[in-house]
């Protein structure tokens, strides 16, 4: 629901809104949006890895799509095809299909006239296993679709926010709870004030990473480096070396394509700190060790980046780091501002 809140510095009503989120086993945080007239739901993940929003269309005969809501843009009275094929490639699958625009909802605020993808084809087991039928992209114009404006940008555009910002409070263990707020913060979701970080590049959600230690010996960048912020990603990416480096030290075994550690583990290693702007962020064992309820054993959160992304060494700081640290993103300002999570 939209909440009139007065902003401190000024009379003016602050325009804000909440969209919770649905919590699926701490892997991926889910909330629903309609597009079209009259409305067609779906459910998609509210992603700052990313910047378009794409949900399955009725022409799409993927096995993803099958197993997903799909859009029928002649059953709205609001859609226009933009006339354009897209392309776009995750972590974890791949889509291709057509541009279209159409009026968005999620909760209270209306983007009109929104661009968004229409899949036709899907690849990607994640994709077929989805809880999400689409993605609504958080991140900046730059790396979007040529010639769009993102969802963000057309909510303040269109007066629907007041200020370009939103922010993600994410639950741990239960589904409910968690929430993406727009258009301003609410102070009961986190503890102490925030803490702004400038962003290094305006794209991704990406800023300067001072170092990784861990009982105060440096274990992962060490000459600082470029860390994301992106609460598409389940876990803790690194530079390969760096992640071998950090499971040797917490003595991770190899297991199917994952890393072991004994459920005890969680309880005796220490922490492993990350220094943001002279600010230390601990993520604490419990975090970084995930309990598998299936099989009662325990997993590394730490994974490998694709060295590719680039030379530079880089991190993506994920839901485990996400879930300690309530997060806003100021695109008015590019920065973000981090607390800690109540």
């Amino acid at each position: 629901m939209i909440q009139n809140l007065l902003s401190k510095n000024s009379s003016h009503v602050q325009k804000f809104s909440y969209q919770p989120l649905r919590n699926y086993l701490d892997m991926v945080y889910v909330g629903n949006i309609s597009i079209g007239t009259p409305p067609q739901q779906f459910s998609v993940v509210f992603d700052t890895g990313s910047s378009d929003l794409w949900v399955p269309s009725i022409y799409c005969k993927s096995k993803a799509c099958v197993t997903h809501r799909s859009f029928n843009p002649s059953h709205s009275s609001t859609f226009h095809d933009r006339g354009k094929s897209i392309k776009l490639e995750y972590g974890s699958g791949k889509m291709s299909g057509f541009l279209g625009q159409d009026t968005v909802r999620i909760g209270q605020l209306t983007s009109t006239g929104q661009a968004f993808g229409l899949s036709k084809e899907e690849t990607g087991k994640a994709f077929e296993h989805a809880i999400f039928d689409g993605i609504l992209g958080l991140a900046y114009p730059s790396i979007a679709i040529k010639g769009t404006t993102t969802v963000i940008d057309n909510l303040k555009k269109q007066d629907q926010i007041s200020e370009p910002v939103f922010a993600f409070y994410l639950s741990s263990d239960k589904e409910e709870g968690s929430v993406v707020m727009f258009g301003g913060v609410d102070k009961k979701y986190y503890k102490g004030d925030l803490k702004w970080v400038p962003l290094t590049q305006t794209s991704y959600w990406q800023i300067a990473l001072d170092r990784i230690t861990c009982r105060g010996r440096v274990i992962g960048c060490p000459r600082g480096c470029q860390a994301i912020v992106d609460t598409g990603t389940s876990m803790l990416h690194g530079p390969s070396k760096a992640v071998a480096k950090i499971h040797s030290l917490i003595n991770a075994k190899h297991f199917e394509k994952e890393y072991v550690v004994p459920c005890n583990a969680r309880k005796a290693l220490p922490d492993i700190v990350f220094t943001i702007n002279n600010v230390d962020y601990p993520v604490p064992a419990q975090a970084y060790i995930r309990k598998n309820a299936n099989n009662n054993r325990c997993y590394s959160t730490f994974e490998d980046i694709m060295d590719t992304l680039n030379q530079r060494e880089i991190w993506i700081l994920g839901d485990v780091f996400l879930r300690l640290y309530f997060t806003v993103y100021d695109e008015g300002q590019n920065r973000i501002g981090l607390a800690q999570a109540t």
